[in-house]
């Protein structure tokens, strides 16, 4: 068959803001199957530009697809895009079928068919497998029920899931489809050629705000010497020079890990990695910590997500303040760099706890910081808490965590923004992060955080443009569990169970159309 793969343009400011595109890990995953499975397989990546909606639509029919397969990473505030895109696929050409994936997607899949036909299947839970069995039944007719891990409308229009598809044992066994892509168009970190890879999937840790925890089920990792070897042949072949990893936790094993750092020296490339994990791996790694820079780890992300250890407590972080600390001390220690991440928004904070997070940030003393917003999802634990919390953003392309969506009980939108704008200001401006900036001994490191002030700086003045002349926010808004339905944890882990649902979950309302 003939399939199109479009990754629809992303609106989030980091998104359009820097310079730099990386390539869609998600729908390079499902191409190389489908290319090996003997299918003619194309994407378009609508990311560059950004190209207009209608000019992607234009370009995934003009070969006349069989079928056009639409995902994206940032799946929630990228769900409208999609929808528009799906449309105007069907206004201009009816008989093309559309496929539609990712996270948003695996559990909205009732909201979603039931809302709109324009959608005629989404895969729920990974892909790549599911895809392939999808494809074949449809070009050999075969019964659709039979497959694996997707969702449809049946004969009444009723929408339907089949059995989960599980989790995919050997993460090896299928192929990234780089061969869709000029690996020479994407870049990150300031114009270095890069791409994104995944170590691992999943992730051993309880916190339950987590989207991606069920989504994956559990962690598993890639053979660490055929994934160096994979890395090491980018580089040679494609001029790779950096790796983006999009593993939540991708030293969860240490001794996997170990192996990948020790097949990755052996390759003996200048390859450099940027990642996330947790601070609580970092100091249990502390005896290695020299063996991730010479493999070639520069800046991990740690998930901190706050200062104050009742807030870590009910969020289920399972980390602490003083392994947040240590952890950031070790990887300079070591030649790596730090950028804390710190979530603000929860219900009943106030100015004082604000504060607060703000003097552990300046003793932290990361090299970078993003400042998140609270934003939870339907299916996770923390949805519950949240469920009856009001919501003042109906737009759903700003549930991207940079903004704002869910009322305080103490601080109006303004304050909360202001004193986040704040904080990141004087974090960043402080003199030791700027005489790293201008000083630092090690000029790749001195590259990145320029590229990264540089970039953040652009970011906070749209930031604050946004909130000031285009955000819209309610002043009593609906509660969450009206907004996007009923709390849906009890199907968290869905890609591996089957649960029995009830009928007042068929369908939720979920978000309107037009939202």
């Amino acid at each position: 068959m003939k399939i199109v793969l479009i990754n629809p343009p992303h609106t989030a400011i980091g998104s359009r803001v820097p310079d730099d595109h990386l390539p869609p890990l998600g729908l390079l995953a499902l191409g190389g199957p489908l290319i090996d499975a003997g299918h003619d397989v194309r994407l378009v990546d609508a990311e560059f530009g950004p190209m207009p909606l209608a000019a992607a639509v234009q370009d995934a029919l003009s070969d006349h697809p069989d079928c056009i397969l639409i995902g994206h990473s940032g799946s929630t505030s990228a769900h409208p895009t999609a929808l528009e895109i799906a449309r105007m696929v069907k206004h201009r050409g009816p008989a093309t079928m559309v496929i539609y994936g990712g996270v948003f997607p695996t559990y909205h899949w009732r909201d979603i068919l039931a809302e709109t036909d324009v959608f005629d299947f989404i895969v729920r839970g990974e892909g790549e497998a599911t895809i392939v069995a999808l494809v074949e039944a449809l070009d050999r007719r075969r019964p659709l029920s039979d497959v694996a891990g997707i969702a449809f409308r049946d004969d009444l229009r009723r929408p339907f899931a089949t059995k989960p598809a599980g989790t995919i044992a050997d993460l090896d066994e299928y192929r990234v489809g780089w061969d869709l892509i000029d690996v020479s168009r994407y870049s990150y970190w300031g114009g270095k050629r890069a791409v994104v890879m995944q170590f691992s999937r999943g992730c051993p840790h309880l916190c339950n705000y987590c989207g991606q925890r069920g989504f994956w089920t559990r962690w598993r990792h890639r053979d660490p010497v055929k994934f160096a070897q994979e890395i090491a042949w980018l580089h040679r072949e494609h001029g790779v020079e950096l790796i983006n990893l999009a593993d939540e936790n991708p030293t969860s094993s240490k001794k996997a890990w170990r192996a990948f750092l020790d097949a990755m020296i052996a390759q003996n490339v200048p390859v450099l990695i940027v990642g996330s994990t947790r601070a609580d791996d970092i100091v249990r790694d502390a005896d290695s910590l020299h063996l991730y820079r010479k493999a070639g780890v520069i800046r991990w992300l740690l998930g901190m997500e706050n200062t104050d250890e009742q807030t870590l407590a009910l969020i289920r972080k399972g980390g602490s303040t003083s392994s947040d600390r240590e952890a950031i001390r070790l990887l300079r220690l070591n030649g790596i760099l730090s950028m804390a991440t710190w979530v603000a928004g929860f219900e009943d904070e106030r100015f004082r706890d604000l504060w607060r997070g703000f003097r552990q940030l300046i003793a932290y003393d990361p090299d970078q910081i993003q400042a998140l917003y609270v934003t939870p999802h339907r299916w996770t634990p923390f949805f519950r808490i949240a469920r009856d919390r009001k919501v003042i953003q109906l737009d759903a392309r700003l549930w991207d965590y940079k903004h704002q969506v869910l009322q305080m009980t103490r601080l109006k939108p303004w304050m909360l923004f202001f004193s986040v704008k704040l904080i990141e200001l004087a974090v960043q401006s402080r003199p030791k992060a700027l005489a790293r900036i201008l000083f630092h001994k090690d000029p790749e490191q001195r590259h990145s955080m320029r590229w990264y002030t540089k970039m953040g700086r652009r970011v906070w003045f749209r930031e604050v443009w946004g909130f000031l002349a285009r955000d819209r926010r309610l002043d009593d808004g609906p509660t969450l569990a009206a907004f996007w339905g009923a709390p849906q944890d009890e199907e968290e882990q869905s890609m591996t169970f089957v649960h029995q649902v009830r009928k007042s979950a068929e369908p939720a309302i979920g978000i309107s159309p037009s939202a």
